[in-house]
């Protein structure tokens, strides 16, 4: 029951969001905005109360996503509240690779399979984004090099939940940290390099089902192997 009236008003916030991107409405965005983590935290708290460090490591990640999504709603063209959004979002990958991580430790004998394969794939796709983005970043390189390896690190972390977890969370999570990667990536490609079309509702929608997918999949979590420090 919980998970339908959040999902429903999740949905109506979506959306409005949307709508407030291809409409360019930015009024109607600045309400609608703030309101996408928000739901997620009441979910998420009401769901779980928080019991375990899994749950609140995506609470407080979830809190720094927030004020990322503030901080670059209220750039316009000021680069400080820009670079401060992505510090804000840094902060949350790393607060989510440290709930997954959890995971991995309740369960270390378990190899995740094609986890090399993972590897190898996530470190072609950053370093190839990252190399066609390096001349358009001038003093941005070093920060937005950063994110780019700790976004990668964190879907990794989300591959490598694979055996440890029932099979629904892991996809869940493995979805939404793909779908962050491609929000991320439309991002910086939108930004620093050329203009996507309608590329504000492209980077929100994915960004909106990537938080969803992590949240629903943090909800529905059950250890394999059980552990009662976890």
């Amino acid at each position: 029951m919980k998970t339908k009236l959040f999902s429903f008003i999740f949905s109506l916030v979506f959306v409005i969001q949307l709508y407030a991107e291809y409409s360019n409405n930015t009024s109607l965005g600045t309400f609608s905005k703030p309101l996408i983590v928000l739901i997620l935290l009441v979910w998420l708290y009401v769901a779980t109360n928080l019991k375990g460090r899994f749950h609140k490591r995506i609470f407080t990640g979830l809190i720094f996503a927030w004020a990322g999504d503030l901080l670059l709603m209220l750039q316009d063209g000021r680069t400080s509240f820009f670079i401060f959004g992505l510090a804000a979002f840094l902060v949350c990958h790393i607060f989510y690779i440290r709930a997954f991580t959890l995971d991995h430790k309740s369960n270390p004998s378990h190899k995740t399979p094609y986890f090399l394969w993972a590897v190898g794939a996530f470190a072609i796709f950053c370093s190839g984004l990252f190399f066609y983005l390096q001349p358009k970043l001038g003093a941005m390189q070093f920060p937005v090099l950063m994110y780019a390896i700790i976004i990668c690190v964190m879907a990794l972390m989300a591959v490598n939940r694979y055996g440890k977890v029932n099979i629904f969370s892991f996809k869940l999570i493995l979805y939404g940290a793909l779908f962050f990667l491609l929000s991320d990536s439309v991002l910086a490609v939108n930004k620093f390099a050329q203009p996507i079309p309608q590329g504000g509702a492209l980077i929100m929608a994915t960004y909106m089902i990537a938080q969803y997918l992590i949240v629903y999949g943090t909800i529905e979590r059950k250890l394999v192997v059980m552990r009662t420090e976890v």
